[in-house]
């Protein structure tokens, strides 16, 4: 280098000058600043906007979680709750059927007797009623009519198939064809061997029913039911039936009770016998609210049983035939052939009351007892 020869200038040695203006580069910078200043803001609202959603979230969160914290908790405290009914309803069904068994071995304790009672029952509306005697009361002022009925069971026995049940006119032709007990009896195209047994009545009944008919009372029924006080309905009866010829001379009414449930009532005259005038004239034209009705008057009764006797007999006009063969011909043809030989008196027969035969099946057969006799007669259906 050259230190004696004069400088050059930057331009000569090839660098260019650029005038810089401070003035306008501050500004630009602070333009950028604000810039990124005003985008840290938006940032910073929107984070605390998210915060504030997350807050809200969480409060969500926590307020739902309590909320399935305590059904949790109900949910628990149901379940306890259920199991101790549960526990207590088992400890009840465990005394319930403790008493069960005992209930259960007092009816076996008492079933014969049970099922004597419901037989009775069932029979009692079923028997014929035979009048045996009126009876005199002593110090009867009312005059009430007294009567008494002699009552037999029906007594049922099933007639199994193959069987026939006979009862005759005179109990000796029984006795003797029971004594006998084989018999050949032609039926058509061959002979067969029955056996007779004497007949055994199951257990019946027979007693005496008491019947008091009152003189002084009579039974009203198919009374209208009417929008009324039961107060008016008794005074209504009264005044309707005191004014028909009927009461005449009965020296007015004693009592009046009404049933409105039933339509039903019990009138009490004060003069004895005053009822009898009642017999023959059950309806009677009634009055009341504007409309006429018709009701019903009968007699007063009172029942109740005595003499009554269980017994077991073995008929004496009445016998089973047993080992009848199966044959071509109908049931009815069979027992037809059945009565015309043991109608003969050369084969000890005589005559038949009632005839029962069943070639299939069953029967339940009914005896009417009569208090003298062991049968009286046969009925029943297959």
């Amino acid at each position: 280098m050259d230190f004696t020869s004069p400088p050059l200038s930057l331009q000569d040695n090839g660098f260019s000058m650029v005038t810089i203006d401070p003035a306008g580069t501050a500004l630009e910078e602070v333009e950028k600043l604000q810039e990124e200043l005003r985008i840290w803001k938006r940032r910073v609202e929107d984070a605390v906007k998210v915060k504030a959603d997350l807050a809200s979230s969480k409060s969500r969160a926590e307020k739902m979680l309590a909320e399935l914290m305590e059904q949790e908790r109900q949910r628990n405290d149901r379940i306890t709750h259920s199991e101790q009914e549960l526990l207590m309803l088992k400890q009840e069904n465990t005394e319930l059927i403790k008493k069960i068994e005992k209930l259960k071995e007092d009816l076996q304790e008492h079933t014969s007797q049970d099922n004597l009672v419901k037989e009775i029952k069932k029979q009692v509306a079923e028997m014929q009623l035979k009048f045996s005697h009126l009876e005199g009361m002593k110090d009867d002022v009312d005059m009430d009519t007294h009567c008494v009925f002699e009552v037999a069971t029906k007594t049922p026995f099933k007639l199994h198939q193959n069987q026939a049940l006979l009862t005759f006119e005179d109990e000796e032709v029984a006795q003797r064809l029971t004594k006998m007990r084989k018999h050949l009896v032609n039926l058509e195209n061959r002979t067969a061997a029955v056996t007779v047994k004497p007949f055994e009545f199951d257990m019946g009944f027979q007693f005496e029913l008491h019947v008091t008919v009152s003189g002084k009372k009579i039974n009203i029924s198919d009374i209208p039911e009417l929008p009324i006080a039961e107060d008016w309905m008794r005074d209504k009866l009264e005044l309707h039936l005191y004014k028909t010829e009927q009461a005449r001379g009965a020296g007015g009414v004693e009592e009046v009770t009404y049933n409105k449930g039933c339509g039903t009532g019990v009138i009490t005259f004060l003069s004895p016998a005053a009822s009898y005038n009642f017999v023959g004239c059950t309806n009677y034209n009634f009055c009341a609210e504007g409309s006429l009705y018709t009701i019903s008057v009968s007699p007063h009764f009172d029942f109740h049983l005595d003499k009554f006797q269980p017994h077991c007999r073995v008929s004496k006009k009445t016998i089973v035939l047993t080992g009848v063969p199966e044959v071509e011909e109908d049931e009815e043809s069979v027992q037809d052939m059945i009565e015309i030989h043991f109608q003969k008196p050369s084969n000890g027969g005589g005559e038949i009351e009632k005839i029962k035969y069943i070639s299939r099946g069953a029967a339940y057969v009914c005896f009417e007892e009569d208090t003298g006799n062991a049968s009286s007669g046969i009925t029943g259906d297959s």
